[in-house]
């Protein structure tokens, strides 16, 4: 994708993340602030709705924000349950 390997601060977790991380911060779906964080840097809505299906693209517009904290504790426990399964293809 054009834009993955831009770098943005993150204003949720406090630090930089690429632009790939945040389209897909919330599994199938862009995090929910990225047009709010992105839209100084390019068309990221236009970008973002040529890329999704259309029901994907109505479920990202009434996700609604997490704050900093239920973010985080989401994150870790994702990142658990990867651990947990190990590297694709082990098991």
């Amino acid at each position: 994708m054009p834009y993955d390997e831009l770098l943005i601060r993150c204003p949720r977790l406090g630090h930089e993340l690429t632009f790939a991380y945040c389209r897909r911060e919330a599994g199938r779906l862009p995090c929910a602030r990225i047009l709010t964080c992105w839209s100084s840097r390019f068309p990221v809505g236009e970008h973002l709705r040529a890329g999704m299906r259309k029901e994907d693209w109505e479920r990202f517009l009434l996700q609604k924000p997490g704050d900093k904290v239920a973010s985080l504790l989401e994150i870790v426990e994702r990142a658990k349950k990867r651990r947990e399964e190990g590297p694709a293809g082990e098991g």
